[in-house]
């Protein structure tokens, strides 16, 4: 698998690592094709750079869209619609496309351009993974108080459900909960480093210690997991991450086992099921870090930053994506179906004022 350069317009970085541009990437050519072949575009947080990736096929190559959301975690992406959990707020967007075409700055580039809505200011809750569930609720996991929660313009969170070992709501950080699998629009499955009560007492447990949770029964399905990320449900299968082994894990609730569907070089998390196929986040790990530390990856290829996609039945390897620059850390990995080139529009940017949008009413207002 071949794998040309890019920066973010998919142009050749220069070869001394100084001199890169931001956010310059190596990625295979399969990537490009296979977003075109499936009809969608990409988006990515990373919290290290404070950004949302966009990620779309263009003739020939790959182009990328970086915005500003400072320490951008979960993202969700459903119906038009993405919220970003972010240091202190979660930030909805929603689609324009009818502004798209007339972008100021890029006229004719854009199919869709996400527009902020609303920003919800939930205070630094650690929020990790996002979900849209029945009837619009946005579901967050609250990882400081060890809970999951819906966001909304009532309050910081309004607890819905917290492990059953958690005995109060308190914000210490007791299990670090972190991911959110729904389904039928219910949450289903959540995932924690440890069964843990005591305040930040997951870090004794942290490469041992992962485990999955039945929302509904509040039953433990899995243990003895390295760091639980992720999990997902694709194909009535329940797929998650091994974070610590960089392993893509394929799980059985019922019966408490998994089988390894892939192993990769980095600390996996970010996971995103469309088709046939698993969209996986990489991470550098690092030694000094409270949760990128103590790697002991399953693979023995040089751990790298970036993006890979997997065949969901088989574990091949089909494309991925190296960043050589900025990016270090990826958190989450979505997809925007029927997209093939999205524009996005960060809170601060000073376009937004001019970006008037109402039903049956779309218009650019003139600048100051």
């Amino acid at each position: 698998m071949s794998a040309p350069s890019g920066s973010p317009e998919g142009s050749r970085p220069a070869t001394d690592p100084g001199l890169l541009p931001p956010f310059a990437c190596t990625y295979s050519p399969e990537l490009p094709e296979l977003l075109l072949r499936l009809g969608c575009s990409l988006a990515l947080t990373t919290y290290q750079s404070g950004k949302v990736i966009l990620l779309s096929p263009r003739a020939g190559g790959l182009t990328q869209l970086p915005r500003t959301f400072e320490r951008a975690m979960g993202l969700a992406a459903e119906d038009g619609r993405l919220a970003v959990a972010t240091r202190a707020e979660v930030v909805v967007l929603a689609n324009c496309p009818e502004l798209a075409p007339g972008h100021p700055r890029r006229p004719g580039v854009y199919d869709a351009l996400f527009l902020p809505r609303s920003v919800c200011f939930t205070g630094p809750l650690d929020l990790h993974d996002l979900a849209w569930g029945a009837g619009g609720r946005l579901y967050a996991v609250n990882t400081l108080c060890s809970c999951l929660a819906l966001i909304d313009d009532r309050a910081s969170f309004t607890p819905v459900w917290r492990p059953p070992f958690v005995s109060r709501l308190s914000p210490d950080d007791r299990c670090h909960l972190n991911g959110l699998a729904v389904e039928g629009g219910r949450p289903r499955y959540v995932t924690a480093f440890a069964p843990s009560d005591e305040p930040e007492g997951w870090r004794a447990q942290r490469l041992t210690g992962g485990i999955v949770i039945d929302v509904e029964s509040g039953e433990i399905v899995l243990s003895g997991l390295a760091m639980p990320h992720s999990p997902r449900l694709a194909g009535g299968e329940l797929y998650l991450l091994a974070s610590a082994r960089g392993e893509v894990l394929r799980a059985d609730p019922q019966r408490g086992t998994w089988e390894v569907v892939a192993a990769l070089p980095g600390f996996v998390r970010g996971l995103a099921a469309y088709g046939d196929y698993l969209f996986v986040g990489l991470s550098k790990p690092r030694p000094d870090h409270q949760t990128l530390g103590g790697l002991a990856s399953s693979h023995t290829g040089e751990p790298f930053c970036g993006l890979v996609c997997l065949h969901r039945a088989t574990g091949r390897i089909v494309a991925e994506l190296r960043y050589l620059a900025t990016c270090e850390e990826i958190y989450d990995v979505q997809v925007l179906p029927g997209i093939s080139r999205p524009g996005l529009l960060s809170p601060s940017d000073p376009l937004l004022p001019r970006a008037l949008a109402a039903p049956g009413l779309a218009l650019w207002g003139r600048g100051d």
